[in-house]
């Protein structure tokens, strides 16, 4: 458990808050680059750390974010006209380049010195890995761009899944680096069977090995933490260890342990104290499955399972789809798709946990180590020191690697997650 502090400082990420400002120092993914597609086309609101944006592509199809408010009397951009190479508010007519520079004020006397005067503030943005990225931090402090270990090129192919969940940014975390609940949660989709690997096709996943309670053991890293989650394989079980590597990359993503088919990913990004946009992510080869495959695999789909606002349909209110009928027969959770069946517990949980109650076991070893690492580095930058993971010499995030497998009992999961992480290198 945490105390009262520290769960403030963990799970306040708005305003001044000590974990928002860590994370402006950071390169955000505030949008998928599907959302602003089209040159003119519709603009997009964009929230992330309790403050709202405009994000549009203009005319010559380059990327433009500005806060949400028109400078002049605070009408929402987002319902401006998105135009001849500039976004236009509606109230006034004021009309804005996506650098933030004026280009038209209409409501003012021809030849006003105040067109020279305003500015709205411009973020900067890159697209990389599906997502839009932007600086949110200081506008004379903008670092180079370190693609994540889920995109290590730009051109890798990739599959993503949004869904705006009414929980706190590190219950979601929580949830993706716990490797204990796997083995029950999810015992329904990720099925014991006798494969070398973890392994997938379009019906399930699979694992070799059916032990619910795994050893875990982590190490500290500069950019975040890893651990392996130690399991008995289904085969030489007296001899060799089934290891799953899990990778922290703070503040905003985890690397999944992969399967025989693609990689694993899940990227959280806070909209406010009490909600988070959740990504899950397939990544890789050819193997890889569409966007399309990926969101109907998962039972993620626009329009089936979420809304336009990528809202899910799965409620508390309406219990989540839960089929009792279904559990009678043998399914664990009676909820169809991995992450919805995630989503069910982060937001069962109520809007923000209170970790000051909770108990913990040996395999919550994980969650200890993240909320201990992400409570001192927020309490590092409230009191004026960088940001985890900004620090140079930095370890490119193209380097790091999650891994699994079933290995000797003699093999040091640190050494084959270093193995992993020269691979993912080359």
């Amino acid at each position: 458990m945490l105390s009262r502090e520290e769960n403030e400082l963990l799970t306040r990420v708005t305003g001044d808050a000590a974990m928002a400002r860590l994370m402006r120092q950071h390169w955000t993914p505030v949008a998928l680059i599907e959302e602003v597609a089209e040159p003119d086309g519709k603009p997009l609101r964009v929230e992330a750390l309790g403050d709202s944006y405009v994000l549009f592509r203009n005319s010559d199809g380059k990327l433009g974010m500005l806060d949400e408010r028109c400078p002049h009397r605070k009408a929402s951009l987002v319902y401006g006209r998105n135009e001849d190479c500039g976004l236009r508010c509606l109230y006034h007519g004021w009309k804005f380049d996506i650098e933030g520079k004026v280009q038209a004020m209409p409501s003012e006397p021809q030849g006003s010195p105040l067109k020279d005067k305003v500015r709205a503030r411009a973020y900067p943005t890159l697209e990389w890995g599906g997502f839009v990225w932007a600086w949110l931090g200081e506008a004379d402090a903008v670092p180079e761009f370190d693609p994540p270990a889920f995109a290590p090129r730009n051109d890798i192919p990739i599959a993503i899944l949004k869904i705006r969940v009414p929980a706190n940014w590190a219950q979601i975390h929580e949830g993706q680096i716990d490797s204990a609940h796997s083995s029950s949660l999810h015992s329904s989709d990720m099925v014991p069977a006798k494969v070398e690997g973890a392994a997938a096709d379009e019906k399930s996943w699979y694992r070799p090995s059916t032990d619910k309670s795994p050893r875990m053991q982590t190490q500290t890293t500069s950019y975040g933490f890893h651990y392996a989650a130690i399991r008995k394989p289904i085969r030489n079980a007296r001899t060799h260890d089934y290891l799953r590597v899990t990778e922290f990359v703070a503040p905003y993503y985890s690397l999944i342990p992969p399967n025989n088919n693609y990689n694993v990913a899940s990227v959280i990004v806070p909209i406010n104290d009490e909600e988070s946009y959740f990504h899950f992510i397939a990544w890789g080869d050819r193997k890889t499955p569409t966007t399309d495959e990926w969101r109907a695999f998962n039972r993620a789909v626009p329009g089936t399972d979420l809304d336009a606002k990528w809202r899910p349909l799965r409620t508390l209110e309406n219990d989540f789809w839960q089929d009792r009928q279904k559990m009678a027969e043998g399914n664990f959770t009676g909820i169809d798709g991995i992450p919805n069946q995630d989503i069910a517990m982060w937001v069962s949980m109520g809007g923000r946990v209170d970790r000051s109650t909770d108990i913990l076991g040996a395999s919550d070893l994980a969650i200890v180590e993240f909320r201990r690492l992400m409570a001192d580095a927020a309490r590092r930058v409230a009191e004026g020191g960088p940001a985890i993971g900004t620090e140079e010499p930095r370890v490119r995030q193209a380097s790091i690697a999650s891994a699994e497998g079933v290995y000797p009992k003699d093999v040091d999961w640190r050494t084959l997650s270093r193995t992993a992480s020269r691979q993912a290198a080359e």
